[in-house]
């Protein structure tokens, strides 16, 4: 695994959160494609280069994994400017959606072209040869059903081209992205690892290594709740709903639309809406401030009821569950209408991460403890190997 740069991934339907390295990189890009031409207009072409790569990231994507192959898309912040940008549908499979893997690749090729950090990459003109190892999950229903092992199949054994179009600093350059391993977890079990170990897969939470727990992960297209007993997930009682935030936020998005007559370009909209810190659940109307609490309260509560649900359901046919972690990004949308119902309701014992950002990025913290710890490993065997071979050798 020569110059093989560790990428931990977790491509989520709300974006990509990715680590690298010795955690000496990070990318956070919004899950939003759209298809484009070679030659997209740009105002200011002679300042492109000044501007931001991340807000302006346009490619060809080049890899026998895709089923549309040899496609040029905006990706991220500059796909949601466009009419025709697509997000992640609710009852798609992660693991069989073409935007999965653009939006993989992407945020590798954005690391491998980084000049900021020296990764050991071979660079012809303007081609890096990118060889990564990469930790990355799925849904823990479509692990269920065995869809890692064809997920893993199609990025092993292949090399996945990214050519830079008119992306300010990369214009012009192609990554080529080799993988040297892959490793896909359960997300569910990625969340535990998180909440008990640190990097070094020391334990953290002594009080939480030996209790029955269950994690409620809230994404976008889906929910999972990961039943963890005796330090593993309990793969006959872990369950799988295909209920995530994303037809709740189409809702806010469309009623805002009809009774505001405002347009928000994505669901990334809404999230900023109901969860940034100053005007929260506010909008601007031809100039004036506007409340639009009415319509996320409503909206929210009710899907807030439907996760409530499954967390009942669940928790009954495990009754000695001792506690629950709601985590994801929908957990932070919902987190105060699950309280309250939890108060008024049943008050089971749960918890949730006041810091946002660290529930957010708990999978892709996951995903670089696990893959850390596979090549650490790794790394031991081929060492004992070697001194095995020198001994012999020797004698």
């Amino acid at each position: 695994m020569m110059n093989s740069r560790i990428a931990a991934v977790d491509v989520g339907n709300d974006a990509v959160k990715a680590l690298f390295g010795k955690l000496d990189s990070e990318l956070y890009i919004p899950n939003v494609i759209a298809r484009d031409l070679e030659d997209r207009p740009v105002i200011g072409i002679e300042e492109l280069d000044e501007k931001d790569p991340l807000e302006n990231i346009h490619i060809r994507v080049h890899s026998p994994a895709l089923l549309e192959n040899n496609v040029i898309y905006r990706v991220g912040s500059l796909a949601t400017k466009s009419s025709n940008s697509t997000e992640l549908d609710p009852g798609s499979h992660k693991s069989e959606e073409d935007q999965t893997l653009v939006m993989l690749f992407a945020s590798l090729a954005l690391d491998a072209v980084n000049e900021k950090v020296d990764k050991g990459f071979k660079k012809t003109n303007n081609v890096i040869d990118a060889n990564y190892t990469l930790g990355t999950g799925l849904p823990l229903r479509e692990v269920k059903e065995g869809k890692d092992v064809g997920y893993r199949a199609q990025l092993l054994g292949s090399v996945h081209q990214v050519e830079f179009l008119v992306t300010p600093k990369y214009q012009g350059i192609k990554v080529n992205i080799k993988f040297d391993e892959v490793k896909i977890y359960p997300e569910g079990f990625a969340a535990y690892i998180n909440l008990v170990m640190d990097n070094d897969l020391n334990i953290i939470n002594k009080d939480l290594i030996d209790k029955r727990i269950l994690i409620q992960d809230i994404g976008g297209l889906s929910t999972d709740i990961a039943v963890i007993r005796n330090r593993n997930v309990d793969d006959d009682k872990a369950q799988g709903f295909n209920l995530g935030v994303s037809e709740s936020l189409e809702a806010i998005r469309e009623e805002i639309r009809t009774k505001h007559g405002i347009e928000l370009d994505s669901r990334r909209d809404v999230v900023e809406i109901i969860t940034r810190k100053n005007d929260r659940n506010h909008i601007m109307v031809r100039g004036s401030r506007t409340s639009v609490h009415d319509i996320t309260d409503r909206i929210l509560l009710e899907l807030a009821k439907k996760q409530y649900r499954f967390l009942r359901n669940v928790w009954q046919r495990n009754s000695q569950t001792e506690i629950c972690y709601f985590v994801g990004g929908g957990a932070s949308v919902l987190k105060d209408y699950l309280k309250t119902l939890n108060n008024n309701l049943d008050g089971y014992n749960i918890e949730f991460f006041e810091d946002e950002k660290e529930s957010i990025w708990m999978m892709s913290n996951a995903y670089y403890k696990l893959i850390s710890d596979f090549v650490k490993r790794n790394r031991k065997i081929e060492e004992k190997k070697d001194e095995k071979a020198k001994a012999t050798s020797s004698k």
